[in-house]
């Protein structure tokens, strides 16, 4: 098992390459700078200290590689899907050979913790896979006889689009986005979040090393306010696929508006994991502080609300502090370590703003609550637990995306569903309960695009993975990812010689 010692030198040698120079774009199958020749800093949250300069793109970078993407398109859709196939499993190949490289640049830039990291670049792979064997069949619709008549339907590549992605779990996300649009033929430009684009760049060029033609993919670095409204605007651009707040989702589709862009939006959360009394709850415990204070607590499908039914809320908010007590704070790269640095010092100090909000409104602050000493001295945040909350507190209300769990008692399951669907937000929810009809009837009428029973998040790659409300707009997953990269056509033969209604002589 690697020490932290080990990965430290193996990440120096890797990031050596980043401090050096500058993080490129890739346009065109070309490294190249911003056309401006600007860049911006990249910080590591560990220490605060720069690990890079990338590419400030803007407009004239952003319509570049659109123009490539357009004039690859036509090559890359209509190359045959078991090409594509091909080309796809060697991509994931080589992502899974080089796995611990891009976990340990991902912890370090991201302040992830490896436990977690070292794992997520083999799940990148994964989804290569997994629509990589879906690309031949891509184009399928189905056969719809009528009297006189025989329709089908098929699928094509909608052409050129935009993919901006988060920067929490920057590679795997990227990689849920980019296969399926890749396996449908499409050509894209893919606009990293700016608090971690280091391992974008590692992603394109494993991407053209295994063979990916020149201009299908392409790599824009720079700002949301700049290259990525850019992107957003430009017209070649027939669809943006966008994973983030759900403030900026509205800004986009606004900027999307005028050129008509197709959207795909997966956005915030504020999820609530529900406990009955009769659940197993030693089970229900360790998936609560899993799904809550795993990944920094910086992920959109989080359970950061805990409604518990009133008869045992004491006794298991208890059992949470608890396990949340003896998790250890520590420097991403350690293998013991479980929560790590917050990304960045703008949303460290964002997270700590709900600790004052919460004493103002009332809350009880049971653990954590403050700033956390850490190695090298960056953006750690101590687990926390509020406890004695009401459903419209800001900190029940409010998506905080840190190492932050709000608990809310409930007296009943009519309560439980009015607090589970009383925030604007409605991307997961997970219920613990061993009363079968209850776990359907609570499930039916839950607002969530994901629920999981009994169970923190699994998933399966071919479900769908969406929200409602505030939460999104479309799923990805399986054939569901098809659907927004590709447009269905109806194509219908006449088989008789129907009447045709005459007008004129």
């Amino acid at each position: 098992m690697a020490s932290l010692e080990d990965n430290l030198k193996k990440a120096e040698t890797h990031l050596a390459r980043f401090r050096d120079g500058i993080v490129l774009n890739q346009i065109g199958g070309e490294a190249v700078p911003a056309a401006s020749g600007e860049t911006f800093e990249v910080i590591s949250p560990v220490d605060l200290r720069p690990i890079a300069r990338a590419a400030r793109s803007g407009a004239e970078d952003i319509d570049r590689a659109a123009k490539a993407a357009k004039e690859a398109f036509a090559g890359w859709a209509g190359m045959p899907g078991k090409e594509r196939k091909k080309l796809l499993h060697r991509i994931a190949d080589a992502i899974a050979a080089r796995a611990e490289e891009i976990a340990l640049t991902e912890c370090v830039d991201t302040g992830q913790a490896w436990r977690f990291m070292s794992k997520a670049a083999l799940r990148a792979a994964e989804n290569f896979r997994f629509f990589a064997d879906r690309a031949p069949d891509a184009r399928n619709g189905l056969a719809l006889p009528a009297e006189g008549q025989f329709n089908y339907t098929t699928r094509t590549p909608i052409g050129p689009v935009g993919v901006i992605t988060p920067w929490n779990t920057p590679f795997m996300l990227s990689t849920w986005k980019i296969a399926p649009a890749l396996a449908a033929g499409c050509t894209l430009v893919h606009k990293p979040a700016e608090f971690s684009p280091l391992t974008a760049r590692l992603l394109i060029e494993i991407a053209e090393e295994a063979g990916l033609p020149r201009g299908v993919w392409n790599l824009v670095n720079g700002l949301g306010e700049e290259a990525g409204k850019a992107l957003t605007e430009h017209p070649l651009i027939r669809a943006i696929a966008f994973v983030g707040e759900s403030a900026t989702g509205s800004a986009i589709m606004a900027q999307a508006a005028p050129t008509l862009k197709r959207v795909h939006f997966e956005l915030g959360g504020k999820n609530p994991v529900v406990v009955f009394k009769d659940a197993d709850l030693d089970r229900a415990a360790e998936a609560a502080v899993f799904m809550i204070y795993s990944l920094n607590g910086e992920r959109c499908t989080s359970s950061s609300r805990l409604l518990v039914e009133a008869d045992i809320y004491e006794d298991f908010t208890r059992k949470i502090a608890e396990k949340a007590r003896a998790i250890r704070i520590g420097h991403p790269l350690d293998p013991e370590t479980v929560v790590g640095p917050l990304i960045h010092p703008t949303h460290q100090e964002k997270v700590l703003s709900y600790f004052d909000i919460a004493r103002q409104e009332g809350a009880t602050i049971a653990l954590g609550g403050e700033a956390a000493e850490g190695p090298g001295g960056g953006c750690y945040v101590k687990p926390t637990l509020f406890t004695d909350a009401r459903p419209d507190m800001r900190i029940a209300q409010e998506e905080i995306f840190g190492p932050v769990l709000t608990a809310i008692p409930f007296r009943d399951e009519g309560e439980a569903l009015a607090i589970a669907n009383g925030v604007s937000y409605g991307l997961t929810g997970y219920l613990w309960t061993r009363d079968v009809a209850r776990a359907f009837r609570f499930s039916e009428a839950l607002e969530a695009g994901m629920i999981w029973v009994n169970s923190e998040n699994v998933r399966h790659l071919p479900t769908p993975f969406g929200g409602m409300k505030a939460s999104g707009i479309g799923r990805d997953g399986g054939d569901y990812s098809f659907d927004f990269y590709m447009e269905t056509k109806n194509i219908a033969f006449a088989t008789m010689d129907h009447p045709i209604t005459r007008l004129g002589g």
